[in-house]
Parts: C-alpha cells; sequence; structure tokens
C-alpha cells in the first residue's frame, strides 16, 4: 500500500533530500556535513541553506560507523574520588576542558583511574575505540599510561611534565620549577632567613618541580637551611606537615606550600599555635585558586594559568584527532601573586 502525501511529510529530510533541495549530489551534501574542503563556497552555501530550510539532522551514529569517531574524549584522572572533588584545581581543569569543547562537537568524558587495576581497564576501553583521544591529568609517578597510548596510535595530550620523556607525546606543563623559586623568593626578599616548604606528594613531577624551585632560591643564600615537609594537596596534610615544622624549627619565619590547600591548612595551624600571619611567619602558595583571596590574610601565591592549560591540551588533541602531529611540549608560565608585606 502506498503511503499518503501527509505520511510522505511526516518523514524526516535524508541525505538525498537534502541533495534534492540543493541541486547536488548525495556526494556533495555528505562533504559538506564532513567539513571536507572538496566542496565549492557556492555548493557549500546551498547545502547549508537546504539543511537549515529542511531540518536536516545528521546520523552521527551511522557517521561514526563510516568515519570511525566517536565525537568524544576522555579526560583522566588518577586521583581518589574525594580528591577530584575536594581540590579546586582539579575542579578548574575539569570547567574549563569543559568550555573548550563548547561548539566544537565534541564530548568530554570523565574518567578516574584509582589504581593499577583500574588503569589497566581504562588502556582496554580507550585502545577499544570507545573514545577518540584522551586527556591525562594529575599523573604520579612513572605513568605507563601516556606510553601505551602513543604506541597503540591514540591521540593523548599530558597536563604536566611526564617523570619520563616518551617520544611522540605532546605535554602541556606550567613552569613549577620558576613558580617555586619565585615563591621562595619573595619570602626571602622579606628578611625572612628560616624559610620552610611544605612540598607536595613526592612521586609528583609538579611537586618535585616546585621542590627544586625552592631549593634553588635558597641555595643562593648562604648558610640557609632546608627544612622540608611533605603533605598531600589537602588542607589537612598542610595542617600537619605545618605542626611538624613547627616542632622541628620553632624560630621559622616563613613558609612556602606547594599548593594553596595546604597553605590554608599551615595558616589554620600557625594561628592555632598563636603565630601572627605574615608578622611573625610568612606564607606563600601555589595556585591562585578562589580560596587564596579569601583566607585570614589573604593569600600571597603563585598563579598557575589552568585555563590556558586546559584549554591549549584540548585544542592540541582535536589537533591530533583530526589528522595533525603531535606538538612539542609546551611550558606555561606562572606569576607571583602578591597579598602581603613580609
Amino acid at each position: 500500500m502506498t503511503e499518503g502525501p501527509a505520511a510522505v511529510a511526516r518523514r524526516p529530510p535524508t541525505l538525498d533530500t537534502v541533495a534534492t533541495a540543493a541541486g547536488v549530489s548525495r556526494a556533495t551534501v555528505s562533504r559538506v556535513i564532513n567539513g571536507s574542503p572538496r566542496v565549492s563556497p557556492e555548493a557549500r552555501a546551498r547545502v547549508e541553506a537546504a539543511i537549515a530550510r529542511l531540518g536536516y539532522v545528521p546520523n552521527h551514529a551511522a557517521r561514526s560507523l563510516v568515519m570511525r569517531r566517536t565525537d568524544s574524549i576522555a579526560l583522566v584522572m588518577r586521583e581518589p574520588d574525594a580528591t577530584v572533588l575536594a581540590d579546586p584545581y582539579l575542579g578548574n581543569m575539569i570547567i574549563a576542558t569543559s568550555q573548550a569543547l563548547a561548539g566544537t562537537g565534541v564530548q568530554l568524558v570523565l574518567m578516574n583511574a584509582k589504581n593499577d587495576a583500574e588503569h589497566a581497564r581504562l588502556a582496554d576501553y580507550v585502545r577499544g575505540g570507545h573514545v577518540d583521544g584522551v586527556l591525562l591529568a594529575s599523573m604520579h609517578g612513572d605513568d605507563p599510561l601516556p606510553r601505551i597510548l602513543v604506541e597503540s596510535g591514540v591521540p593523548v595530550v599530558v597536563g604536566g611534565r611526564p617523570a619520563r620523556p616518551v617520544p611522540g607525546l605532546t605535554s602541556v606543563d606550567v613552569d613549577n620549577l620558576g613558580g617555586g623559586q619565585l615563591a621562595t623568593e619573595r619570602l626571602l626578599s622579606g628578611d625572612r632567613r628560616r624559610v620552610a616548604t611544605i612540598a607536595g606528594p613526592a612521586d609528583m613531577t609538579a611537586a618535585a618541580d616546585r621542590l627544586a624551585g625552592y631549593r634553588m632560591a635558597l641555595g643562593a643564600v648562604e648558610g640557609a637551611e632546608e627544612l622540608v615537609e611533605h603533605g598531600d594537596f589537602t588542607r589537612e596534610s598542610g595542617e600537619r606537615a605545618m605542626a611538624a615544622l613547627l616542632e622541628r624549627a620553632p624560630d621559622l619565619d616563613g613558609v612556602f606550600a606547594a599548593n594553596d590547600l595546604m597553605a590554608a591548612g599551615a595558616l589554620r595551624t600557625l594561628r592555632a599555635t598563636g603565630h601572627r600571619v605574615p608578622d611573625d611567619v610568612a606564607v606563600v602558595g601555589f595556585d591562585d585558586i578562589e580560596l587564596a583571596r579569601h583566607t585570614e590574610p589573604p593569600l600571597t601565591t603563585v598563579r598557575q594559568p589552568v585555563v590556558d592549560q586546559a584549554r591549549l591540551m584540548a585544542e592540541l588533541l582535536l589537533t591530533q584527532i583530526g589528522g595533525g602531529p603531535a606538538a612539542d611540549p609546551v611550558v606555561l608560565p606562572t606569576q607571583l601573586v602578591d597579598r602581603f608585606t613580609a
């Protein structure tokens, strides 16, 4: 039985419908939809006008099968869920990455890998073609995942410096070494003489570089003594590390904390032990998260450009997914934000 005019009218427009309306071939419509440059401006304009007029929506499922694309990328963090939710830096990374992908038609898939077993399953998932590429952030130790993905031909960009170089791997880091040096020099320029540091996890390159920056600045001062305690980038670990430092060196007068959360924890311990900040002990943090402007007193800190970092990581990954080459490693500058008089 043939369909009546009403039934035909209710059919959603197809590739052939658009081609007929635009006066071009079906292949030309397909090239326009897939962004091919092999279409004249005039033909492209006719096809786009026909698509708008008819309300045609491409079948992305069928397109993905043909192009072997999922139109999604994964942002992978090797941290416990609680850490991701509590750390403003990681939250800002997620938000900035999502904003960078707005309007691209690419969806962001957030994935956590808290241990080696989950890491292995994640590698199998990615290599199985479930996403088009991977952004890696907050890596610990000599993480094997970047090498595995690169050797498997999966587009990947790392936020931060890998513990070991991986040929063909694109990374976008910030100047953690220079930032740690800036923070410590600011304390030393205020006539502080016993300057300690609350360093981050020893298995993270960002923490190691910030500690190296502290040591570089301290090494320029004759007779200066290193005072180092490690935290895990949480406020609670900053409190504990500050207490340990005060026990070791009751006369310390400056502290560089390797992130703002640990700096906030240090401030709490200093207040609880009767130390005035910055009069008795000056504190400098790292990140310049929102909290830094609202501590008491406001926190002098090193600003790292997390929004620029996330945006560039997304751009470089999309370039790879589109067939472009992996970019050389990038290091973005850091900046001291001075909110106290030491």
